[in-house]
């Protein structure tokens, strides 16, 4: 037989244990670490390891750290994938056991971590005019930068083929994760990164959103670079940007001067609200292809 029937029926065989199942179905809704699959499970950590293991030697989950901790989820992308889908998809998803390991896991994530936010009107309607953005082209691979605990990733996730936050803060990384289990968007990853050099393929995402990152670079041209190093060919950039006591102009000014600086071109920048704004509201894409329809000001 060939390596991938071989490996198929080594997974098979992976799911065949009740547990490892359970494990699978959990790290196909989240990332979860060892000590929430423990806790979950009532299973003792080296027989979880053990599991997670021979998981990731099957190819149905993949590991990675995220600052000092290491997470565990199904892969979705790569080599497999879609046999990888077919065969989780025979899960049955109203299988009892699944659905009290899923509560379960939202309870241990949900219980101290989750702090409502204020949502004033300025961001519902910056929320509004994304999601606006979004209806008439697909989002494809997104990535947030600067996602902090995952408000847009929670708006916009069920948008995109798979959705991926990068936050250089590890407490609200660790928020995200709750606040995107409890929102129920399996399609979504976190990552630790630096946003002038992270650990992505070039052209790896269609739409990229700078989240109010630019005040905070020290070099907000090198940010939009990096933008335009893992955008697609017909991608685009959503730039965002908190106004507070800024000078409108000067912000559109900077806003243009450092995407021409990394070659990309920059649609007026959208005040909102139109009155008094909170949010300036752009979108870049590469300066050589065809410009995309421009937000409206």
């Amino acid at each position: 037989m060939n390596p991938s029937t071989d490996n198929l029926l080594l997974q098979f065989k992976a799911l065949a244990d009740p547990v490892r199942a359970r494990l699978v179905t959990l790290c196909g809704v989240a990332e979860c670490s060892v000590s929430e699959l423990t806790k979950v499970t009532g299973q003792s950590q080296p027989r979880i390891s053990q599991h997670v293991k021979q998981l990731c030697a099957v190819n149905l989950l993949e590991r990675f750290k995220d600052g000092h901790f290491v997470y565990y989820r199904v892969q979705n992308t790569g080599d497999g994938s879609a046999t990888r889908r077919r065969l989780l998809a025979l899960l049955p998803e109203d299988e009892p056991q699944f659905q009290k390991d899923i509560d379960k896991l939202r309870e241990i994530r949900a219980d101290g971590e989750v702090v409502p936010v204020p949502v004033s009107e300025g961001d519902r309607l910056l929320y509004r005019a994304l999601v606006e953005l979004t209806v008439a082209r697909p989002l494809g691979e997104l990535l947030d930068i600067g996602c902090g605990q995952g408000r847009i990733l929670k708006l916009l996730a069920s948008r995109s083929h798979r959705a991926v936050g990068v936050d250089i803060d590890s407490d609200a990384r660790r928020l995200a994760r709750a606040e995107l289990l409890l929102a129920g968007t399996p399609n979504t990853s976190l990552r630790q990164g630096d946003m002038v050099s992270l650990p992505f393929d070039d052209k790896e995402f269609d739409t990229i959103i700078l989240d109010d990152v630019l005040s905070d670079a020290k070099d907000p041209a090198a940010v939009f670079a990096e933008a335009k190093r893992l955008l697609s060919d017909d991608g685009r950039a959503l730039v965002l940007a908190s106004v507070g006591d800024s000078d409108i102009s000067a912000l559109r000014s900077q806003f243009a001067a450092w995407a021409a600086a990394a070659d990309l071109r920059l649609s007026t920048p959208r005040s909102i609200p139109a009155n008094n704004p909170d949010w300036l509201l752009a979108v870049a894409t590469i300066a050589d292809r065809t410009e995309h329809a421009p937000v409206a000001a």
